[in-house]
C-alpha cells in the first residue's frame, strides 16, 4: 500500500484523527492525481464534486511532497477557514511539524505609521468615525499579527479602516519610520519561511501585477501553487491585468496631501489648496452618476455632455495637484511618495479616457460614495499563459464547477491554457436517493408580468412543505425584493433577505430558527455550506445568465461577434451553467441530507441549450410536477445537523 493509500484507508492517519471518516475513491485518486503533478512540475485541473473533500486531497500531498507550497482560495473567509479549521486537522494526522502562514493583502494589516498620523491630528466631526478609531486604538494596543479583521465591534465598511491600513498607493514601503515594526513585513518575513502559505486569489494576481513592475510584491516564490475555487479566476485575474481608478484613491490622497501640509510642509499654502480642490472634484465627479450603485459603459458614459464637464475639473485637479506636488520634491518623503501617487493617476486618467482602445472594456462601477473607472482586457489567455510557462512550478487547479457538459475547454481557453492533465470526479452523494430537480409546469417566461405572481405562489407551496428551512437564490436584487416584499405578507415564517444585515450574520440568524427562509443573490450562490435539517430548498428564480447590460460581457460579445463566433454558445452559457451548478451546490451538503432544488425556468425544457444546464447539474431525481417536489419534502426529513462555512 503505497503512503497516501494509507493515509486515506479507514485504518490510516485521517481515519485516526477524525470521528466518522469514511475513505473516499475519488478522494485518493484527487490526492494521487495532484502528487504525480508535483512530481513532474504539471498542471492537474480537477473538477471534484460536492462532499469529494478535495482540501484534505490536495493538503495532504502539498505537505507530504517537502516542497514550498502556495494555497490560493476564492475568499478570505475560505482562507481563515482554511488555515484555522483544515490546516490543524492535516498537522494532527500527520504529525507534521510543517511551518505554515496565512497572508493577506496589504490593506487588512494595521499600518502603525498612518495610524499614528491621524492619531495625533485627527481632524474628525464625525462621532460614528471618533468611535470606531477609539475600539481600533484600544485594539491596536494588544494585537500580535494587527490583521483589522479581528477588531469586531466595528462595522467591515468602516470609514476608520482606509485610515488606519496602507494600500500600495499610500505605502512608504522601506523609507517608512516604522518598518521595521510593519505587521505587514511581519506577515510577509513569515510567509517567506513558512513551507505553505495560503492566502487568497485577489492577493495573487495584484501581487503578479504588482511584479510586472518589479516593486511592492508580498507573495512568496514557491514551487508548487494550489487554486481552489479555480472558477473563479478567469475574472479576477482580468481584473488585475487592466487599469482602475477610484474617486476613493483620489480622495485618500487629498487627505494625505492635507496631513503632509499640516504636519511637515506648513509654508506651502498650495498643498492645502491642492488637497481640498482634488477632494471637491472627486466627490462632484461621484455626483454626475445615480445614486444607486450601478455598474455602465464608461466609453460611452465618459464622452457624454453630461460627464465631459466635471471630467475636464476632475483631469485640471490632477494636473494642478501635480505640478504643486512637483515643485517641491525632495523636502518631505511624505510628499515626495503623494508626488508618485498622483502621477499614477494622472498617468491612469490618460488611459481610462483614450476612448479608441480596442480589445478592452472601458466600464465604470459606482457604490454610494465613490466610483471606480476600470479598463479590462477582454483575453487575458497570452498574458496569463506565459505567467505558467515563466512559471517552473507545479500547479493544481481545483473546483466542483469548472466543467460545462463534461467538458474544460470553456476555463481553459479563457485562461490561454493547453498543456495540462484533466480529472473529473463526480460527487460520492446518493442523488437519485437524496434529492430532486424540479421544474414546474405552467412557469412563465422570464421576461413575462404575470411571472412574479407565479413565483410567490410556487415558493408558498415549497416553503409549506418544507416548513421553512429554504434558501431562495436570485439573478437580481430587483426581483428579490419585490418577492421578499410579497412573501412576508403570505407567510408566518421569519424571512431573512441579504443585504439587511452582513452575509455572516445573516447566516446565524437563519441558523437560530426553526422554520426560516432565506433570500439572497450573488454571494449566497456559492461559498456557503448548511447542512442537515436546517435546508431542505432550494428554489433559483432563473437561468443565471450575466446582464446583458454588463460592460464586461457587452464588449466580450461584441469582440466573440467580430470574430465570427456565436457569443450566447460560447460565453453567455458557460459562465450561466457554471453560475447554476454552484447554486445547486448549496442543496446537499452531506452523505444525510435530502432535499429538492426547484429551478422556476422554463427554457430549461423549452430552449434547446435548456438541455446543457440539465446535464451538467448532479443527477438528481427529476420531476415537472410541483406535487411530487412538495411530497418528497414532506417525506423527506433529515437529521438535525447544522454547519455553516
Amino acid at each position: 500500500m503505497t503512503e497516501l493509500s494509507h493515509i486515506f484507508s479507514n485504518q490510516g492517519a485521517l481515519a485516526k484523527t477524525i470521528d466518522g471518516f469514511q475513505p473516499r475513491s475519488a478522494q485518493l485518486k484527487l490526492a494521487q492525481s495532484f502528487l504525480d503533478a508535483v512530481e513532474k512540475q504539471n498542471l492537474l485541473i480537477a473538477e471534484a464534486g460536492t462532499g469529494t473533500g478535495k482540501t484534505f486531497a490536495y493538503l495532504i500531498p502539498a505537505i507530504i511532497s517537502g516542497k514550498k507550497v502556495i494555497v490560493s482560495t476564492g475568499t478570505k473567509n475560505l482562507q481563515e477557514q482554511l488555515y484555522h479549521r483544515d490546516l490543524p486537522i492535516v498537522k494532527k494526522a500527520l504529525k507534521s511539524t510543517v511551518k505554515t502562514a496565512l497572508l493577506k493583502g496589504r490593506s487588512n494589516y494595521l499600518c502603525l505609521h498612518r495610524f499614528r498620523q491621524h492619531k495625533a491630528h485627527p481632524m474628525l466631526q464625525d462621532k460614528q468615525l471618533l468611535s470606531d478609531l477609539k475600539q481600533i486604538e484600544k485594539w491596536a494596543n494588544q494585537t500580535q499579527s494587527g490583521d483589522v479583521g479581528e477588531v469586531t465591534k466595528i462595522a467591515e465598511d468602516s470609514q476608520a479602516i482606509p485610515m488606519v491600513t496602507s494600500t500600495l498607493d499610500n505605502c512608504l514601503g522601506r523609507e517608512c519610520p516604522d518598518y521595521e515594526d510593519c505587521y505587514l513585513v511581519k506577515a510577509r518575513k513569515k510567509a517567506a519561511d513558512a513551507d505553505l502559505v495560503v492566502i487568497n486569489h485577489h492577493l495573487y494576481f495584484a501581487d503578479m501585477a504588482v511584479k510586472d513592475t518589479g516593486f511592492g510584491e508580498i507573495v512568496p516564490d514557491s514551487e508548487v501553487v494550489v487554486f481552489d475555487e479555480a472558477h473563479q479566476i478567469p475574472d479576477i485575474a482580468c481584473e488585475y491585468f487592466g487599469e482602475r481608478l477610484s474617486t476613493r484613491q483620489l480622495v485618500e490622497l487629498g487627505k494625505d496631501i492635507e496631513t503632509v501640509y499640516r504636519t511637515e510642509l506648513k509654508d506651502v499654502k498650495q498643498l492645502g489648496k491642492a488637497s481640498e480642490k482634488l477632494i471637491t472634484a472627486a466627490r462632484q465627479f461621484r455626483l454626475v452618476f445615480p445614486q444607486t450603485p450601478e455598474k455602465g459603459n464608461w466609453r460611452e458614459k465618459g464622452q457624454s455632455e453630461i460627464c465631459q464637464q466635471e471630467l475636464q475639473t476632475l483631469e485640471q485637479t490632477i494636473e494642478f495637484t501635480y505640478q504643486v506636488l512637483k515643485t517641491h520634491i525632495g523636502r518631505s518623503k511624505e510628499a515626495d511618495h503623494c508626488f508618485e501617487r498622483i502621477f499614477e493617476a494622472k498617468s491612469k486618467i490618460d488611459r481610462l479616457t483614450q476612448w479608441q482602445l480596442s480589445d478592452v472594456s472601458l466600464w465604470y462601477e459606482t457604490t454610494p460614495r465613490h466610483i471606480s473607472l476600470n479598463l479590462t482586457p477582454l483575453s487575458i489567455a497570452d498574458k496569463f499563459s506565459s505567467l505558467r510557462n515563466d512559471k517552473k512550478q507545479s500547479w493544481l487547479m481545483t473546483s466542483a464547477t469548472l466543467s460545462v457538459d463534461g467538458k474544460f475547454e470553456h476555463f481553459t481557453e479563457l485562461l490561454g491554457l493547453v498543456d495540462y492533465q484533466s480529472l473529473e470526479l463526480e460527487s460520492p452523494f446518493d442523488y437519485p436517493k437524496q434529492s430532486m430537480l424540479c421544474i414546474p409546469r405552467y412557469m412563465p417566461e422570464p421576461n413575462d408580468r404575470n411571472v412574479l405572481n407565479v413565483l410567490i405562489e410556487t415558493a408558498c407551496e415549497l416553503i409549506q412543505a418544507s416548513k421553512g428551512r429554504c434558501f431562495f437564490l436570485f439573478t437580481s436584487y430587483r426581483m428579490m425584493n419585490m418577492v421578499a416584499a410579497r412573501l412576508k405578507k403570505r407567510i408566518d415564517n421569519p424571512i431573512f433577505v441579504q443585504g439587511e444585515v452582513p452575509k455572516r450574520k445573516l447566516l446565524d440568524l437563519y441558523l437560530a430558527e426553526q422554520d426560516p427562509v432565506l433570500l439572497a443573490t450573488g454571494s449566497f450562490w456559492e461559498g456557503v455550506d448548511v447542512r442537515g435539517d436546517a435546508l431542505q430548498c432550494v428554489i433559483i428564480d432563473k437561468l443565471p445568465f450575466a446582464s446583458p447590460d454588463d460592460p464586461l460581457i457587452q464588449a466580450r460579445i461584441e469582440n466573440c461577434k467580430r470574430k465570427g463566433q456565436d457569443a450566447f454558445a460560447k460565453i453567455q452559457i458557460p459562465q450561466a451553467v457554471i453560475t447554476l451548478k454552484q447554486g445547486a451546490g448549496r442543496l446537499i451538503r452531506d452523505v444525510q441530507d435530502k432535499g429538492v432544488l426547484v429551478i422556476c425556468d422554463p427554457r430549461l425544457i423549452s430552449r434547446p441549450y435548456g438541455e446543457i444546464f440539465v446535464q451538467s447539474l448532479p443527477n438528481m431525481q427529476r420531476t415537472r410536477d410541483l406535487k411530487k417536489a412538495c411530497a418528497f419534502l414532506l417525506n423527506g426529513n433529515k437529521t438535525v445537523n447544522k454547519e455553516s462555512e
